[in-house]
């Protein structure tokens, strides 16, 4: 009998503590695996270097309102699927990442399993037990 395949890993790129603590709450609800949290621009450049992750749920704006894009623009460059996370209803995304999946602020349980679907394939991506 095969091995059980690993649940996918969720790298959070979010400044606000109690945002990212309650998405870690989602993910394991939701039987992913929190990859860790990234709160600044420069500590998410690192943790994409790094990897170790499936996905990305990345924050608009960052700590001190720096924007995500070059985050967005490694990711692409990369492949990692990720999604925005934003709380501004007027939020223009640079034409490189227009349509990438955006979870509106204050965002439910079910609206991040649905940004998830997006981001995961179905065969490759189980959920943790």
């Amino acid at each position: 009998m095969p091995a059980p395949l690993p649940c996918p890993a969720i790298l959070i790129v979010e400044d606000e503590a109690l945002i990212s603590l309650m998405v870690e709450d989602f993910l394991a609800e939701l039987g992913r695996r929190p990859a860790g949290v990234a709160a600044g621009l420069d500590e998410a450049l690192a943790a994409v270097g790094q990897g170790g992750f499936d996905a990305v749920l990345l924050d608009v704006n960052l700590e001190g309102g720096v924007p995500s894009w070059p985050v967005a623009d490694l990711l692409a460059a990369r492949g990692i699927p990720f999604a925005f996370m934003s709380g501004g209803l007027d939020l223009a995304l640079p034409a490189a990442h227009q349509g990438r999946p955006l979870l509106a602020k204050p965002f439910t349980l079910a609206a991040l399993a649905d940004i998830l679907a997006m981001l995961e394939p179905a065969p490759s991506f189980p959920t943790c037990s």
